[in-house]
This record gives structure tokens, C-alpha cells and sequence, in this order.
């Protein structure tokens, strides 16, 4: 089978569901380093986004909060201990829903003296024990598939708050266009967390670098900080580097010491 022949279906089974790679290379009898480059190829022409060890079509069906969880374990756990160390004591620090925030949330839970503020039931969860934490939620409708807090009631609350810091994450990450998410209701939440911090930081595994899996934006028109972990590839990391805007941290995923 051609290239091109190929590409098309693969285009096919991709809107039935996400595929990974593996499934796609027995599907096709080729190996997994041909099945990869179509997907490059395919991304490059905008037909589909790359997720975690395999794609999916862009506008394709969004992972449940469950299935994100299986995936990028150890760097999203690398993530969540470097950036915690961008909480300094005392601080009002706020928390989004995801599963990469979360990872942030289990390593602030044995800290004394902060106060943190979220819309994610994973955070919320995490850290309803902590009593050295004081954790205020942030309401409003619930996105069952994400279990975080969106809508108009959750940016009236969010808009009385004066943070310290604020930890967002994203379902991919854009050195031009900022943040990329499901629906307007996240982005515009997104949008009230950015302009209600002092410090912002982005928490993003490698996956998500220069992904475009959907059609709503939070722009980020101000100095931030990218959180990644260390599968990134330089290529990857160099729009955030060359912005000017952008303080880019890589977290092991190896025990060693972390380099910004």
C-alpha cells in the first residue's frame, strides 16, 4: 500500500476512535517508525494531533478524566514535583482541573501555610485531608469528563481572588497562541485565572507541545513559565525558548536533580 493510501485510512480509523500506534502498525503490517512518520505527516497538514503514543482526528472525541490518567504517568508525577517547587510558603496558589495539576496537588499536600484555589475535583480530592492546606472550590457546572468547575459562576468567584501563582494546565500548548481547550467555557475560565495571578505556569507533558486538538484559545500575552517534562524534544522546546515571553522548566523524570 502507498503512502498516501495508507494515510487515508489511517484518517478513517482515526474517526471511529483514537488509535495508537502499535494498533496501527498490525492493522497495516508495516512497523511502528513508518507508522510514526505518517502521523508526523498527517499533523503536519493538520489533519489529526498526536496524543500520547498514538493520534487522534482534530475535533475528535475528548479522553475522560480516567483515561488521562493512564497516560504520561511518571512525567506528569516529574511535573507535579518541579513545579512545586514554585510554591513558596504562605502563598495563595491557583490550581486548574487535570490530571497534570493534580500531580502538582499530591505534592502539596503535606505543606503548612498554603491556601489553595481550584476548580478540579482532582485537586479537591487530593487535598481534602491536608490540614495544613487551606483549599477553597471553586463552583459552578461541573464538566463530567474532565471533573472540573466551568461557567459563569465559577469566573464571578475566581475573579475575587488575588493569587500569588496560578498552575494551569491544557489539552495542547502553543508558544503563539497560548492555551488550547474543549470548549469556551475552559478557555474563558482560563483567561480569569491568567489575569488574577501574579506568577502564571503552565503544566504540560510533552505530548502536549505545539498540539492543536481543538478550537478554543486562552492567549497568553504576558511573561509565563512552561513546565514540561524531559521526553520533549529540543524541537519541541524551541518556540517556547525563542518567544521572549516564555521561561521554559524541564522536569526529570529520573530522580536527578531538575534543570530549568
Amino acid at each position: 500500500m502507498k503512502a498516501r493510501d495508507r494515510r487515508r485510512e489511517i484518517g478513517h480509523l482515526l474517526h471511529e476512535k483514537p488509535v495508537n500506534v502499535d494498533e496501527l502498525s498490525a492493522v497495516f503490517s508495516v512497523s511502528a517508525s513508518t507508522i510514526r512518520r505518517d502521523l508526523d505527516a498527517m499533523t503536519r497538514s493538520g489533519d489529526i494531533v498526536r496524543t500520547y503514543g498514538g493520534a487522534r482526528t482534530i475535533g475528535g472525541p475528548e479522553r475522560s478524566l480516567q483515561e488521562r490518567e493512564s497516560i504520561a504517568v511518571g512525567q506528569k508525577a516529574a511535573i507535579g514535583r518541579l513545579a512545586s517547587s514554585f510554591v513558596d510558603d504562605g502563598a495563595v496558589a491557583v490550581l486548574d482541573a487535570g490530571t497534570t495539576v493534580g500531580a502538582l496537588a499530591r505534592n502539596l499536600a503535606h505543606r503548612e501555610g498554603v491556601t489553595v484555589v481550584t476548580n478540579g475535583l482532582t485537586t479537591t480530592t487530593v487535598l481534602e485531608h491536608s490540614a495544613g492546606v487551606e483549599l477553597i472550590v471553586v463552583g459552578g457546572r461541573l464538566r463530567h469528563i474532565s471533573s472540573g468547575f466551568v461557567g459563569p459562576f465559577a469566573e464571578r468567584v475566581m475573579a475575587d481572588v488575588s493569587a500569588d501563582v496560578a498552575f494551569l494546565s491544557a489539552d495542547g500548548v502553543s508558544a503563539e497562541h497560548g492555551l488550547c481547550e474543549e470548549t469556551p467555557e475552559q478557555a474563558s475560565l482560563k483567561r480569569v485565572m491568567v489575569d488574577r495571578a501574579q506568577e502564571l505556569y503552565v503544566l504540560a507533558d510533552a505530548t502536549k507541545l505545539g498540539a492543536t486538538p481543538a478550537h478554543w484559545w486562552t492567549r497568553l500575552e504576558r511573561p509565563w513559565s512552561l513546565v514540561t517534562d524531559d521526553t520533549a524534544s529540543e524541537d519541541q522546546l524551541a518556540p517556547f525558548r525563542g518567544s521572549g515571553l516564555v521561561t521554559v522548566h524541564v522536569a526529570p523524570t529520573s530522580t536527578a536533580p531538575a534543570q530549568p
